[in-house]
């Protein structure tokens, strides 16, 4: 990555906290300017885990800025497979994901109405960041990447944001953005 900055982005202010952001949100808050009413500052975080380990706190603690996310949420890749290790009462993967320790008694609810585990994590997630006084964002406006495979899910990509505007840019990349099948390291 820092090659990559380097050779794209010569100039730019670039910071690196390496390790497991849930330990380290408060280095990345520290890099994050504060802002005020004349200076103000907009961040994107990417949330990019390769599984669901991201911690809700972790994001509701960045909220306090002034941060929009974009969401890499590994429910298919992640969740549905490990689903039998993730619903056992001493699990708390998903209490943590989710930010919620009463999931389990709402999953029971929508498997009865036949909702998919996946569906209802991305959905539940979706509440969790209605909490943190971010816009509604249902499942059918996340975007979600298959494999080139076998075309299974992988993840739902979801926008969470405190304003309009954004989920006007967002469903206008949906609509005329292609699926990425390669990606150059160059």
């Amino acid at each position: 990555m820092k090659i990559r900055v380097e050779r794209h982005a010569p100039n730019a202010s670039v910071a690196y906290i390496e390790g497991d952001c849930n330990q380290k949100v408060k280095d990345i808050l520290a890099r994050i300017p504060a802002g005020s009413r004349t200076d103000t500052v907009l961040t994107l975080c990417f949330v990019d885990p390769y599984d669901i380990g991201i911690e809700f706190e972790t994001l509701r603690m960045m909220s306090a800025r002034f941060v929009d996310f974009l969401v890499l949420l590994a429910v298919f890749m992640d969740a549905n497979q490990n689903y039998d290790r993730y619903i056992k009462t001493e699990g708390v993967r998903v209490e943590r994901f989710l930010g919620s320790m009463s999931w389990r008694e709402r999953w029971s609810i929508a498997q009865q109405n036949g909702t998919l585990f996946p569906q209802f994590l991305a959905s539940e997630y979706s509440k969790s960041m209605e909490s943190l006084r971010y816009l509604k964002t249902p499942l059918h406006t996340m975007h979600k990447v298959r494999s080139d495979d076998k075309n299974l899910p992988l993840y739902y990509l979801a926008l969470f944001d405190r304003h309009e505007q954004a989920y006007k840019f967002w469903d206008e990349a949906r609509k005329y953005g292609t699926d990425q099948t390669k990606f150059s390291w160059d």
